[in-house]
Order: structure tokens, then C-alpha cells, then sequence
């Protein structure tokens, strides 16, 4: 799916509020959140690419987060989380840590929206077969190789694992490769 179609599927969540980004990257996403943000917080792990993100929104009040999503502690609450092909990297044994960050770090009423790739993606990337997590190697521009988690889950998956978590979720294919999905904490009874 080429970027434009990646942006109508962005465009259909329902993104709005004080949004927090996580994984922001370079900031593709970001720019594109920003115009339905009444504030946006872009978090990363990797300083390189918050130097890029910065560039890249200059002009802009976006508040910046330098940390690990796995050891992050929120300052405050958002009305909407938002991350675009994060979810796949995300190890088994760190998901219910990591939906239960979400759960705490959302506003009453707000949602998670997400962008991901599905298990048609495992065509195009090499899985490393005796790696303890589910893990491809991929091969940069630049010829470098780089080893990286990628936890490949159709609509009905995921959206059964979210409904096991405690979340009212819908995950739809977009396309062969991608997927889209909105998530709500379901309220303890």
C-alpha cells in the first residue's frame, strides 16, 4: 500500500483531543497528526530519530519524549493514543504490560487507533527461525542487516488477544498488508 492509501486509513480513525504518539519515528505520521491534535506528544526511544521528527515539525507545539515505551511512566493522560506499525513489535511477553500502560495512560472516554502490518507482510520480510521471539531480518537501503522483533496478527487475532486484555476493539484488513484498529477499555464490572 503506498502512502496515500496509508493516509486515507489515518484519516478514517478517530484520532482528535490531546493525542500522544508512540514510536513516533522520524515524524511521518506525526505531521499528519497534528493538524487533528489539539496537543500532540511524540514519543521515541531512539534520539536519532526524534532529532528528525523535531525537524520535521519545527514551527509546531508538539511536545517531544525521549524514552522506552517499556520503562516510560506517563505524565498525564491523552484522549488519544496513536501508533503506526508499533503494535508488530511488540514482544508476547511484554503485550499485556504494554496494553495495560495504554489502559492507564488514556483519558476516560478515549481510545487507542492504530496502524499495522498483517501476516501477509511475512511474504516480503525473513523470518529468523531460531530466534526466541518471532524475528525478520531486514535488509536498509544501505545494504545493512538488522534483526527485529515482528509479531505478525490478522484482524480476528488481534482482536480476539485485545478482547482477552479487557478491550472493546475493532481491527479491520486495509488492504493484503496493513491493518487498522480503534480500542477502547472495556469498563471493569
Amino acid at each position: 500500500m503506498r502512502m496515500p492509501q496509508l493516509t486515507q486509513a489515518l484519516d478514517k480513525l478517530p484520532v482528535s483531543g490531546d493525542v500522544l504518539e508512540l514510536a513516533c519515528g522520524t515524524g511521518q505520521w506525526t505531521r499528519l497528526l497534528s493538524c487533528r491534535a489539539r496537543s500532540l506528544t511524540a514519543l521515541d526511544a531512539a534520539p536519532e530519530m526524534l532529532r528528525l521528527a523535531r525537524a520535521r515539525m519545527r514551527g509546531t507545539s508538539t511536545r517531544f519524549i525521549e524514552a522506552d515505551v517499556f520503562g516510560w511512566e506517563p505524565d498525564r493522560q491523552y484522549d488519544t493514543v496513536f501508533f503506526a506499525f508499533w503494535l508488530s513489535h511488540v514482544p508476547p511477553a511484554e503485550t499485556e504490560t504494554f496494553w495495560n500502560l495504554l489502559r492507564w495512560t488514556l483519558a476516560p472516554g478515549g481510545c487507542v487507533a492504530f496502524l499495522d502490518d498483517s501476516p501477509a507482510k511475512a511474504e516480503i520480510e525473513e523470518p529468523v527461525a531460531e530466534a526466541p521471539v518471532p524475528t525478520v531480518r531486514r535488509t536498509l537501503s544501505d545494504g545493512s542487516q538488522h534483526l527485529t522483533v515482528k509479531v505478525l496478527r490478522d484482524a480476528a487475532g488481534l482482536t480476539a488477544l485485545l478482547h482477552g486484555l479487557g478491550w472493546e476493539a475493532h481491527v479491520e484488513a486495509i488492504d493484503p498488508y496493513h491493518l487498522a484498529g480503534v480500542a477502547h477499555p472495556r469498563e471493569c464490572a
